[in-house]
């Protein structure tokens, strides 16, 4: 059909007159991009082809235009060192020629004189956009600018001293009084990446200085050494050693950088660094002075105090702590960049920077990452097949660019205690990669599988092979689930609960819930498909335990499931449960009546709710009533009942249990204590009475789940408290002002009182309710705290009367035992598992732990108190690192 024909009645040629008229006015509306943003544009592209010649051309149509520009030029380059860093080299070889002597004018008397540098004025814009940075403690930001600094600093742009005075102002943030860990490491980092880039230089005329940075950065260091054992990806119960074989902390690697350059005078090899500004001439301190960068005051951490505090007196505001980075190794030194080395190290603090800062956009990252050689020394990576042949250089690292973006997307991914991304970032990175080049990106994915497998019996921390499964069924549901399980076929001799077996269990449990039962089944080679440990007989679903029609209360079931399923009213399903409770005849079961009806509702209301989540939402929500009848209020064995009856009916959908749980404690059906007792209390019932109790993957990502609930109760009801005392300033402060007090004099006479926080509960009842409601959740937060370590006590560390004693907690922990872990049963794996989740729960939610310190450990730990156990010990040497109690 053609849209140029005129309309019978005359009108179409009008119409499309009229829609080219609109057309064209809004043509002329849009919106053109200015001359400085097509500029500032232009700059953040520089090196899309070549970088060394883009750089002078860029410099004259900088030359041309600056006049007018400056501005969008110190803007454009301070944008492209801070979301570029790979590029930073290149833009201190364009401020180089900008910093170039211009011809003479003629000032008023005729003689000749220079003008003001152009590198000069764009670096003073550029300082104020590093004051903002710095005034807002963005570190990553202010760690980017200060490597253009150093760069300009060895290209003789800037003064040396001006530079080590800026490193030195760092350092002083170490010496602060009680300065946080996450503080000093940001600023420390500051300071040892810009000494890698300048040491050469600054050690020439300010040899002092280098020695004093390196130093004070070590005292820092060596003042972390208790933390560093509590968060290494490969554990060691029995050790306090910081190395690790498989992984390298961040500042340890960065003073073994700084002690090698310090006992070699700073003589690194130039091709450590892209280096383009070494080509030009250097320049005469009297024809173009160097700019002497401004003096700093790092300013102190912004720490808002709301003023709120729990009922026993304690902080209830969660400062979070940052701790130690460790990053894991998955290659030698051969195949990817030793971080014990200058070039080694820079590489892969760029490699993590592009990661971070292209979070938003994944494909673009991945791009980047796999072009990231050309912005890098000719020779750092192994060049790609297909590329034109070069001459061999002895001395060049030709490391693997696949393995080595791998490695570190994993060692991000792989951060304890917990990841700075979200986890679908970096799977959905890797993943990625793997669809941009499959064949070289492909073999390096599959080689980091084999090699965190293969760490799995060496003591992989728990929760690294948590996300190691996360991250193993997440890959292979987006390539097909295909994976050579044959490969660990002879591992099927091991323990039920040797890691390895967990993990090829868990990971096949996750592939289902991404798929269903039969496609992964036919995935698996025969051996795991006949066994039940690998691969359950049944898909999961539900199991209900009243749809037998032999079961003696299946009549009592099915009218329920009728009046559910009808939709009646609430108060009708109610008045049923109420006939019920009167009519059957309990005789057949060991549950009391009460017991026998909440289960029989219970399992009624999840079996209509059982087809998929919108389903469960849709009847939970519907029959909230009845729920908060079942749960009688401050009734804990009936809420027990309830939580009892969920994960039986969901026994075969161990997921299904976390979302119900999840619901239930949302709706405030039950709370987070009732799910953290019973999954304690579920432990025993496993096997025999006299069992020693172990946590495993499944309970502690329960017991997360309603500690992570107790903590969001708590979050928000601060929040509203902070908000309506927000709101009550505001009136008062309008309030005095109609009544003509003087709001500007920061004196109070004695009429204008300040007011007490009773006095804003008095006079505001929806603060009062507010007060109480926090207090009241601040209470909850504190007895799950309470709960969660007395269980894990309970694990490891037993009283002497109590039924389930544990004799491998203390000797698992001891590394005789450990060298002989091949020989170890179930138990003793089990065991080993529990201590992985203590240390994690403590590790995870110390800024929670250290705020109610005084009263968990008089209460948790005083079953433990002077114990001489090793594992006594053990657990209260973890509880001291933890909550900083350990100096």
């Amino acid at each position: 059909m053609s849209y140029d024909r005129p309309y019978r009645g005359g009108g179409g040629h009008r119409r499309r007159y009229r829609d080219r008229e609109d057309y064209d006015m809004h043509d002329r509306r849009r919106e053109y991009d200015s001359p400085e943003q097509i500029l500032k544009n232009t700059i953040i592209k520089l090196g899309e082809v070549d970088p060394v010649q883009e750089v002078p051309r860029m410099a004259q149509q900088i030359r041309e235009t600056a006049s007018s520009m400056l501005t969008a030029v110190s803007e454009g380059i301070r944008l492209a060192v801070t979301e570029q860093p790979y590029k930073i080299p290149y833009y201190a070889a364009l401020i180089r020629s900008l910093h170039d002597p211009v011809t003479p004018g003629a000032n008023a008397s005729g003689e000749g004189q220079p003008a003001t540098s152009l590198g000069k004025q764009v670096l003073e814009d550029f300082w104020k956009g590093f004051q903002g940075y710095l005034d807002k403690l963005s570190w990553r930001d202010i760690r980017l600018c200060i490597h253009l600094f150093a760069h300009l600093t060895v290209a003789q742009v800037i003064s040396t001293g001006s530079m080590a005075a800026l490193l030195q102002s760092f350092v002083v943030v170490l010496d602060e009084f009680s300065v946080s860990y996450g503080r000093g490491k940001n600023a420390a980092l500051c300071a040892a990446e810009g000494l890698m880039i300048a040491g050469a230089v600054i050690q020439k005329s300010l040899s002092s200085n280098t020695a004093e940075i390196i130093t004070a950065i070590q005292t820092f260091n060596d003042s972390a050494g208790s933390c560093k054992n509590l968060v290494q990806p490969v554990v060691s119960l029995y050790s306090d050693s910081t190395t690790l074989d498989h992984a390298d902390e961040l500042l340890d690697n960065a003073i073994t950088v700084l002690k090698t350059l310090e006992a070699s005078e700073f003589a690194d090899p130039p091709a450590s660094f892209p280096q383009p500004y070494l080509d030009y001439e250097d320049l005469d301190p009297a024809a173009s002075p160097p700019f002497e960068l401004p003096s700093i005051l790092v300013p102190p951490e912004v720490i808002e105090l709301d003023g709120l505090a729990s009922d026993a007196g304690e902080d209830a505001q969660v400062k979070k702590e940052e701790w130690p980075e460790f990053w894991f190794r998955l290659c030698d030194n051969v195949v990817s960049p030793d971080p014990g080395t200058v070039s080694g190290f820079l590489i892969r603090s760029n490699i993590r920077d592009m990661i971070d800062i292209f979070e938003v956009n994944r494909k673009e990252c991945a791009r980047l990452l796999l072009e990231y050689p050309k912005w890098c020394v000719p020779g750092t990576f192994k060049p790609r097949a297909g590329a034109p042949p070069t001459e061999e250089d002895p001395i060049a690292n030709n490391w693997q660019l696949e393995s080595t973006v791998i490695e570190s997307i994993l060692g991000y991914f792989f951060l304890l205690p917990e990841s700075e991304q979200k986890p679908v970032y970096p799977i959905a990175l890797i993943t990625e990669l793997c669809k941009l080049s499959p064949s070289t990106v492909g073999p390096a994915v599959g080689k980091s599988i084999r090699k965190l497998y293969s760490s799995l019996a060496e003591g992989l921390d728990v929760e690294v092979s948590r996300r190691f499964v996360e991250w193993f069924s997440v890959h292979m549901s987006n390539f097909g689930f295909q994976w050579v399980w044959k490969e660990w076929l002879p591992d099927l001799a091991l323990p039920e609960s040797h890691p390895k077996r967990i993990f090829v269990r868990r990971a096949v449990e996750a592939e289902i819930r991404l798929s269903y039962h039969d496609r992964i089944l036919k995935t698996l080679p025969e051996p795991m498909q006949n066994d039940p440990n690998v691969i359950p007989t049944q898909q999961p679903g539900p199991d209900a335990e009243y749809e037998d029609p032999s079961h003696p209360y299946y009549d009592a079931s099915q009218s329920i499931l009728e009046l559910l399923r009808g939709r009646s009213r609430a108060e009708e399903v109610i008045g049923h449960l109420d006939s019920l409770k009167m009519s059957l005849d309990t005789s057949q079961t060991h549950m009391h009546i009460d017991s026998l009806i909440r289960s029989l509702a219970m399992q009624a209301l999840l079996s209509i709710g059982s087809r998929s989540f919108s389903h469960l939402l849709n009847a939970i929500e519907r029959y909230l009533p009845l729920l908060r009848v079942l749960a009688t209020s401050g009734d804990l064995e009936a809420k027990r009942d309830i939580v009892v009856t969920v994960s039986s009916f969901w026994r075969r959908n161990r997921q299904m249990i976390g979302i119900v749980f999840d619901k239930l404690m949302q709706y405030q059906i039950v709370d987070p204590t009732d799910v953290v007792a019973w999954t304690f209390s579920s432990l025993a019932t496993g096997g025999k009475d006299s069992d020693p109790l172990c946590l495993q993957t499944f309970q502690w990502e329960l017991l997360k789940g309603a500690l992570d609930k107790a903590n969001g109760r708590v979050t928000v009801a601060r929040k509203k408290v902070v908000a309506l005392r927000k709101e009550q300033d505001d009136s008062i402060a309008r309030a005095r002002a109609r009544g003509g007090a003087d709001v500007g004099n920061m004196e109070v006479d004695g009429e204008v009182k300040p007011l007490k926080q009773d006095d804003d509960a008095d006079e505001n009842p929806q603060l009062k309710t507010a007060l109480k409601a926090f207090t009241s959740l601040t209470r909850e937060q504190r007895s799950v705290l309470a709960k969660i370590i007395e269980g894990f006590i309970s694990c490891l560390s037993p009283a002497p009367g109590d039924a389930h004693q544990n004799p491998h907690a203390a000797t698992v922990i001891q590394e005789e035992a450990w060298e002989q872990r091949a020989s170890w049963s179930n138990d003793e794996w089990m065991t080993w598992e529990t201590w992985g989740w203590y240390r994690h729960f403590c590790r995870m939610y110390s800024p929670y732990l250290r705020n109610y310190a005084t009263t968990l450990s008089t209460v948790a730990f005083s079953k433990i108190e002077g114990s001489p156990s090793p594992a006594a010990q053990s657990m209260k040497k973890i509880w001291d690192i933890s909550t900083g109690q350990d100096g």
